[in-house]
């Protein structure tokens, strides 16, 4: 698989990076569904592209926190409307603003680590999360799941439920890139850089029972290049929980957030940070160990394969043919400048994605290419 990046201000300015794919039958079915993505033009998400991207990035913590606002506004707009109240539901309207101090911690604050795994000494430029889980409980709300919609999300009109999404996808694009922040000051070659590529209404596949070994093959392991199955499904899985909550037991409304994944779609991330495998990072090993105890405490069955523990791996970025490099400070340094995607290649099929998020028309765009998606789930 070829991916062309392209220098979003001077799109002369291109780079070719390759990957190796791995062979197994699922990357074999994985294939023809992301064949069936550039086959069908599907639209490619690039506004929920580049996570975790600080150097020089415009989509910054007060960019994403007005663009959270804008979603908010519209959403307590739609509500003074009384489309769900007259449908029998109860109002929503979100009582919640959100700026740089509302999620996250200032760097007048020490920046450090944790101390016997107490932050509240070392508190500049973490995450605060209660705010991000606030924001992701209104959408769980608005949206449901993807085998369940809320009635909130199907009476909705089109610009709300593009709102609705989009509190989804901020909400992730922010967390990533607070992480990086915090690492590029504290401890810059612990950046978590790293590439969603997701497409509007990317159908889904059921993952067969033999595919969900996948996930225990690779664990949680994540390696500078690799790429891995996306997550196309709405929810936090495990791993997330244990580290938002970090470690503590869970209660019945955070436990009702968790979903195991069932699906897979065409769609892929790829890991730009440094290699953080059991082998490679100690405390990566220590933290699973520990995750492996909170799951065992909060009733989990960890010999499960359903509850898809880990990324199942797609495959590798051929660093040095790509950036000619493996130093990771090299590479971010090269994407930085081409942060965006303008072709995909795999075998013998391709398409090029000649459009940029901060188009002026970029979200018309994105609701056009949703409407007929927006009408079904209506109709439902």
């Amino acid at each position: 698989m070829i991916i062309t990046y392209r220098n979003p201000l001077d799109p002369d300015q291109t780079i070719d990076v390759h990957f190796n794919i791995e062979q197994n039958n699922f990357t074999d079915r994985w294939k023809q569904e992301l064949k069936k993505l550039l086959q069908s033009n599907y639209h490619l998400e690039k506004n929920y592209c580049f996570m975790g991207f600080v150097e020089n990035n415009p989509r910054n913590v007060d960019f994403l926190c007005k663009e959270i606002n804008k979603s908010i506004f519209q959403i307590n707009r739609f509500n003074t409307y009384n489309k769900w109240q007259m449908a029998g539901m109860e109002p929503y309207h979100i009582d919640d603003y959100f700026y740089v101090d509302t999620v996250m911690y200032s760097d007048k604050y020490p920046v450090g680590k944790a101390v016997d795994d107490d932050e509240s000494a070392t508190l500049g430029l973490r995450l605060k999360h209660d705010a991000m889980n606030r924001l992701h409980r209104y959408f769980e709300d608005l949206q449901g799941e993807a085998w369940g919609l809320s009635d909130y999300y199907k009476v909705a009109d089109f610009q709300t439920k593009y709102a609705i999404r989009q509190l989804n996808d901020l909400c992730h694009e922010l967390e990533s890139y607070v992480l990086s922040l915090r690492k590029s000051v504290m401890e810059p070659e612990w950046q978590r850089p790293s590439q969603i590529m997701t497409w509007l209404q990317a159908p889904r596949q059921s993952l067969l029972k033999q595919d969900f070994a996948l996930f225990k093959q690779n664990n949680f392991d994540r390696e500078l290049g690799g790429v891995y199955l996306h997550w196309a499904q709405i929810g936090k899985t495990h791993i997330e929980v244990f580290r938002d909550e970090h470690g503590a037991p869970v209660d019945d409304a955070v436990c009702s957030s968790i979903n195991a994944l069932k699906y897979y779609t065409g769609e892929f991330d790829i890991e730009w940070g440094k290699d953080v495998t059991e082998q490679s990072a100690p405390w990566h090993a220590e933290e699973q160990n520990k995750f492996i105890t909170w799951l065992q405490e909060n009733g989990f069955d960890v010999d499960d394969p359903k509850l898809a523990l880990g990324y199942i791996k797609i495959g590798h970025c051929d660093l040095q043919k790509s950036f000619d490099t493996e130093n990771p400070y090299k590479i971010w340094s090269t994407l930085a400048k081409h942060l965006d995607v303008y072709k995909i290649q795999i075998e013998d099929v391709e398409n090029t994605f000649d459009y940029v998020w901060s188009q002026p028309n970029f979200a018309k765009k994105q609701i056009d290419v949703m409407k007929s998606g927006y009408i079904h789930s209506s109709r439902n």
